[in-house]
This record gives C-alpha cells, structure tokens and sequence, in this order.
C-alpha cells in the first residue's frame, strides 16, 4: 500500500516537502522580491511575521514565515475570558491531574451531534505546563457540526497534532485550506489560527498539544537515507484569502485558559507568504514500515513518523508512531506485542480494524488506551496461549487495521471526567471483546 483509500476527494493544491522553505502566492506579486519588508508592498497588502522559534536559534531549527494580509494581526479589539469554559484552568494553579499505575482503557467516545471542534474537545491528561513551555496534552474531540464561520481558533500553548479517526475535517488556516481525512493525520503549529468544518458529517478523533519544541522527521541511522516518513509526502497548503468585511471572533488558548476577542473582518487575509513556519498534512498510508525480516521484533520506534525531541538526546518529548499494514513474517518469535514495562509513557488508539492482524469489532474502533511509565503491559492469557502454539507462516496486517501510538517521556496524569470513566482491562485483543464497555459522556 502507497496510499490510504478515502471515502472523499481532495481536490485542494498542496505544496510538498517537510521542514523546508516554501512560498505561494494567491495573488501575483503579493510576495515582494529580494526584500521582505518593503517600504510600500504590492496590492497595499501589510508585512507581518510570525515566528515559531527564537530568531537566534540554529539556522536548520528555524521557523519563521513573512505574512502579507489585507490588514495587520493587530486589528482586534481586547481579549476577554470565556466565560464556563472547560478548557480555563492553568495548569500551574488549578489543575490537578490524577496519576495511576494502572493500565487503563477508554471506549471509543460518543459523537456530540451538536458540538463543533472545539466545543467537542475533551481533555483527557496530559503533563508539564504550557507557561514554561514544557510539556503535552492529549485530547479526544468530537463534532457534529462546523465552527461557526466567522470564528478562528489558536493555541498560543503549542502545536496541535490533529487525527481524526471517523469522518473528515476542512481546515482553513492562515496559509490556506487543508482536507484531513481519517488515515491521514495534520499539525496546525504555535499561533496560527484556523476554522474546522465538516464536509461529510460527523467526526471523531484525537488531538496532542505540544507545549514543547515542534514536530521533527526522526533521523534515520542505520535504516540509511529514505524509510519511514519520505519528506516529499508531507503537504502544505497554497494561500487562499478572504477579503471581507464581516468581523472574525478569534479564540485564543493561552496559558491553557480560553479568550476571545473580534477582529476586523475575516482574519484569513493572507494573500501570500514565504518562510519555513506553516500547517501541514500526512497520509499515513504513505508510510514506509521497516521491521524484521529474520527474528524477534524491531523496537516500536521503527514506526516513528514525526518525533519532538527534548534536552536528553534520544528521549523525545513524545513519538507519534503508525501501527499500520506490514507483513510478519519472524521466524521462531512470539509475534503479538510482548509483555512490556516502559519508561515511556504510552497512549494508544485505533483509528480503523485492528492493531495486529485481527481485528476488532466495529464498534470499537475509537478506543484508546494509557500504559503510563513502568506500567506492566501485554497480551491477555488466550492470546498469548494462541500466539505460542500456532505454526508460524507469513501474515501480513491487512490495509484496513490502522492504529497510532503517542509514547512520551513523562508521566501522564489524567483529569477527573477521564479517571471516573476509566476501564481497566487485562489484555488487548481477546480482553477488548468481552470487556463491559463504558463510554465516556457528560
């Protein structure tokens, strides 16, 4: 498989290439040339710059973009708290997450028809503080609705890694438009806003909120110089503006509370940019798989599509890793996920079928699951017993079973809604199904 299958087209113009230099132009001449901030731009457009990185880090570290708009950032009046939202806590003073040893277990969430994005998202756990910009959040959300369409939302806490599992999401960024359909995954950086609307109903899915560092490609050593994520795979939008008058509500999560202010007419007024700071998207059917082709099994990092890497080489702030359709084809080896204490922490979930060559039932597609550090984890007694006394022949995992895994270096704590809806199960496969399935609601 080079290519996931899809229920819906994407038929929106992408540039191609992670972590490099890009530019693009809706309007001709909207990107001025040789010099970045000219003292009068074409089209009476406006030079701003949004930067994701120090300006003095290394030159290969960063992240800098040249916006021309119609009209500066600046045209918003004050930001006000919402009011009754869930997402005003901080994290330093009012949060208290809930640690366990235990491995722990969610079904798949119920969809809120009448949520939008955001007002579907539910925080699940997560560790660090986004103040100190050190630390992640890990979330489920679910929608049965677009956002408004004069609202736009950003986090000034970190990047946001979006994965939906059913259904599609339309996102208009600052830079321009993506389609992220399930199979694919997206990352909508520090500070830039965005809308999402629902082209083919309701969604559900799953979102990381890195307050620490950005995404990188994981380096590749002994594999060589192509494997696993190909750069030339990641998509980045063309620009596309607006040019209205009718005022945008921005929401701004800040210091892990939620703001909102009104901006002067449509906030998506980029009609060009160039730098290295930008929205991109993935298909995760595209993803090369190295495994073994002799005895006993790879470490799971050999599914590593995107890392953020922290101060201790090698341990990242967490892996974003693709359990996807491979061959197994070990000989003499216990094939399934061997029994395991980590000191990662390890958050999993299936977007479709199953994690090996087995899947579930549908209805449990969604699920998802917390070994936290040094948590015991394995198969359950009947698939272990079927795993060690079965003859050994290539299997392959088929194209329909996809699942992903978040492994970080810290402790994951979770929030009381999550830890009160929490299922302990022993195992995976055989456990998953006859399990008494709780769903997480309000």
């Amino acid at each position: 498989m080079t290519t996931s299958t899809f229920k819906i087209d994407d038929n929106l113009k992408y540039l191609n290439g992670f972590n490099g230099f890009h530019q693009s132009e809706a309007v001709e001449g909207a990107i001025p040339s040789v010099i970045n901030i000219p003292q009068k731009s074409s089209h009476g457009l406006y030079t701003e710059r949004i930067s994701g990185s120090s300006f003095t880090v290394p030159r290969k570290d960063s992240k800098q973009t040249w916006l021309y708009r119609l009209l500066p950032s600046t045209c918003h009046k004050d930001f006000s708290l919402l009011e009754a939202n869930p997402f005003n806590f901080n994290n330093t003073l009012n949060l208290k997450y809930q640690y366990s040893p235990n491995r722990f277990t969610w079904a798949p969430v119920q969809i809120a028809e009448e949520a939008d994005f955001l007002t579907g998202l539910q925080l699940i756990g997560g560790a660090g503080d986004p103040t100190m910009k050190q630390g992640l959040a890990y979330y489920a959300f679910t929608a049965g609705k677009s956002m408004p369409p004069n609202q736009a939302f950003y986090s000034a806490d970190g990047d946001i890694l979006l994965v939906p599992q059913k259904g599609t999401l339309d996102l208009r960024t600052e830079m321009g438009n993506l389609r992220v359909r399930s199979g694919e995954i997206c990352v909508v950086p520090r500070g830039i806003r965005f809308h999402v609307s629902l082209p083919a109903g309701q969604v559900r899915g799953f979102a990381l909120e890195l307050f620490e560092g950005h995404f990188e490609l994981p380096e590749l050593g002994p594999i060589g110089s192509t494997g696993l994520a190909n750069i030339r795979d990641f998509e980045i939008p063309t620009a596309s503006f607006e040019n209205s008058d009718v005022d945008t509500e921005i929401i701004a999560k800040f210091a892990g509370q939620m703001h909102h202010a009104m901006y002067q007419g449509s906030i998506f007024n980029v009609a060009g940019w160039s730098g290295t700071y930008y929205p991109f998207k993935y298909d995760l059917g595209k993803f090369n798989t190295i495994g073994s082709i002799s005895y006993d099994h790879t470490d799971p990092s050999i599914f590593t599509v995107l890392t953020a890497p922290s101060s201790v080489p090698g341990e990242a702030v967490v892996d974003v890793a693709v359990l996807g359709s491979r061959w197994l084809v070990m000989e003499k080896t216990y094939r399934p996920p061997y029994f395991h204490r980590n000191t990662m922490s390890e958050f999993a979930f299936l977007i479709k079928g199953g994690f090996d060559v087995t899947p579930l039932p549908p209805q449990l597609e969604g699920l998802f699951s917390l070994a936290n550090t040094m948590c015991a984890h394995g198969a359950d007694a009947e698939s272990w017993k079927q795993a060690t006394e079965k003859v050994l022949v290539p299997e392959k995992i088929p194209p329909g079973n996809l699942g992903m895994l978040f492994e970080s270096k810290y402790f994951i704590g979770l929030t009381e809604t999550a830890n009160k809806k929490l299922m302990k199960v022993p195992g995976r496969s055989a456990a998953f199904e006859k399990a008494n399935i709780q769903l997480i609601s309000d």
